[in-house]
């Protein structure tokens, strides 16, 4: 017989299927999948730099000059008026300031200046003086402004064909004229620079004339020269001098060294003489013939070389050539030439 079983073993006994039951369940019920915290990904910062604007151009090229100009100056308008050159005309105002002079033949073998302004404006240029012939052919190419004392009726109707604005003594533009007391007329009438300009600033700004040689200097295969003499006529003798301290060329009047008025040498970085031929259709009025071609001298830099010019038509510039037919360029600076008739003589030195 079998001994009956104490109560902790029948308890023991009893709770068995239950703790099996209960493996049993907990085994069957779904358990949620292990998840992972996912280890971030570090982020590239990617860089943006951009680089600082450059500061908009302070200067231009001058187009009469070749060197450089402010820029908010390059946009006016050529000034170009007719000087005298009569002895009792000088000094002039505002020759040492230039940018172009055209120098030619006028009656009783005497010479007047176109000069032209526009990269430097004096406060007064002058004295201004009546327009000839070959003056429109002059001053066409370069637009802008052109002043004057007056002229003969034919004369002052083909200036005005142009299309430049024509600022006349005795017109509409006199506020920007005035006589001056130092001299006696008709050598006196004087004219306001930066006025006028500032007046007629939306005409449009001059075309380059010339070619310039980057660096500041100009190549010239030629001969080295320590200047050139000119003849206009027996009364009008002038010549240039290379000064190679001052880089630039100094200007004399029958011996004598020409001056502005206040006392500054006139010179010129480019001395261009050519030789034309005188038309005289106007009687006792010779007209330079500009339109057509020749041959002449540049001098820059203490060199002159023999050179071929050309000019087509009225409005067109005049053009330098060399032997290969190449344009010539001149050293950046002012420039003068001088428009000699055939009958005169260029001589280099």
């Amino acid at each position: 017989m079998t001994p009956p079983l104490s109560p902790v073993r029948r308890a023991r006994r009893l709770a068995l299927p239950l703790l099996l039951a209960a493996s049993l369940l907990v085994s069957c019920t779904p358990q949620p999948e292990a998840t992972s915290t996912p280890t971030p990904t570090p982020t590239r910062s990617v860089s943006t730099f951009t680089p600082a604007p450059s500061p908009p151009p302070t200067t231009a090229v001058a187009p009469l000059r070749g060197t450089d100009m402010p820029i908010t100056a390059a946009s006016r308008p050529a000034l170009s008026a007719k000087i005298d050159n009569q002895v009792d005309a000088r000094p002039q105002w505002g020759l040492d300031r230039t940018d172009i002079v055209f120098e030619e033949l006028v009656e009783g073998g005497l010479t007047r200046y176109v000069a032209v302004w526009h990269s430097d404006l004096p406060a007064v240029v002058g004295p201004v003086r009546s327009i000839r012939p070959m003056d429109p052919d002059i001053v066409s190419p370069l637009g802008g402004i052109i002043a004057y004392s007056g002229g003969q009726g034919r004369f002052v109707r083909m200036m005005k064909d142009t299309g430049l604005h024509n600022a006349i003594h005795g017109g509409a533009d006199d506020r920007f004229m005035f006589r001056t007391g130092e001299r006696a007329a008709p050598h006196n009438v004087i004219l306001r620079a930066p006025e006028i300009v500032e007046e007629y600033a939306a005409l449009d700004a001059p075309a380059a004339q010339f070619r310039y040689s980057p660096g500041g200097w100009a190549p010239l295969f030629g001969e080295k020269s320590s200047g050139i003499d000119i003849d206009f006529s027996q009364v009008s003798a002038r010549s240039w001098r290379w000064d190679g301290t001052a880089k630039a060329y100094e200007r004399s009047q029958a011996g004598q060294p020409d001056r502005v008025d206040g006392g500054e040498r006139i010179t010129a970085t480019n001395v261009v003489a050519l030789e034309v031929s005188i038309d005289g259709r106007y009687g006792d009025i010779p007209k330079t013939v500009l339109v057509g071609s020749g041959t002449g001298w540049v001098s820059t830099g203490g060199s002159a070389m023999k050179i071929r010019w050309t000019k087509e038509k009225q409005d067109s510039r005049i053009v330098l050539l060399n032997d290969a037919g190449s344009e010539v360029r001149l050293a950046p600076g002012n420039t003068w030439v001088e428009l000699v008739p055939k009958a005169g003589s260029i001589s280099v030195r």
